[in-house]
């Protein structure tokens, strides 16, 4: 099985979730996370490193190289077409496609492919992230970051995404925020809403390390949905 998780907007908590599920499904399988694109990269002596794709790398049993992992690295915290275009790289659709095609998805139980900011992430002037996905027909995990905004920002990406002919395997409710007003009867509406199954609901963690919360949050997800 492979997957693209996509988010309602930045922040909204993809990497946790991401590296959760993969978490959850190594419990019984073999697993595969990548992140193709990447902006806001740590340089360190061994290269660009970005924490998003090095969480997904922990909870990977393939272990493979960081250039194949997150071909595409990029320094400035920017959105990735114009940190892109600092650095003089050419970032188009074809290129991430022709990356994954290299990559061993066949080998493992459970892949996933991460996606950066929101479902229309622009690559340049012309192309979008979205579009990679339409091209290789992943079923997508969509995060939902639960804060003020958060049905508006959930179902115009549940609506593009449909639009774009693309399938939506589940939904993830990922509470962002602690003090949310009537959070219940937000998680309610999405409930109702939301046209794919949830796969769970992540609380809000603050006292715990990355990889306590990835654990932690893998407890609250189920990937049985996924295989309906």
């Amino acid at each position: 099985m492979q997957y693209f998780v996509a988010g309602t907007d930045t922040d909204c908590g993809k990497t946790l979730i991401a590296s959760a599920l993969l978490y959850r499904a190594k419990q019984t399988g073999t697993t595969l996370g990548v992140k193709p694109v990447a902006s806001g990269c740590e340089l360190t002596p061994d290269g660009l490193r970005n924490s998003d794709a090095l969480s997904l790398m922990a909870q990977s049993t393939l272990k493979l190289a960081y250039s194949q992992v997150n071909p595409f690295a990029f320094a400035p915290a920017i959105a990735p077409h114009i940190a892109a275009l600092q650095c003089g790289q050419n970032l188009t659709a074809t290129a991430i496609i022709d990356h994954l095609a290299t990559l061993p998805f066949t080998d493992v139980d459970f892949a996933i492919v991460e996606g950066a900011g929101g479902w229309r992430l622009p690559l340049n002037q012309e192309e979008f992230l979205s579009q990679v996905v339409q091209r290789l027909s992943l079923p997508v995990i969509l995060v939902v970051g639960v804060k003020l905004g958060c049905l508006n920002h959930a179902l115009l990406t549940q609506e593009a995404m449909l639009a774009d002919g693309v399938q939506i395997a589940g939904w993830v409710a990922n509470m962002v925020d602690p003090a949310m007003s009537v959070a219940q009867q937000n998680l309610d509406s999405l409930h109702h809403l939301m046209s794919s199954p949830c796969l769970g609901v992540v609380p809000y963690f603050s006292a715990l390390d990355e990889q306590a919360k990835v654990s932690e949050a893998a407890r609250h997800l189920s990937l049985d949905m996924l295989n309906q």
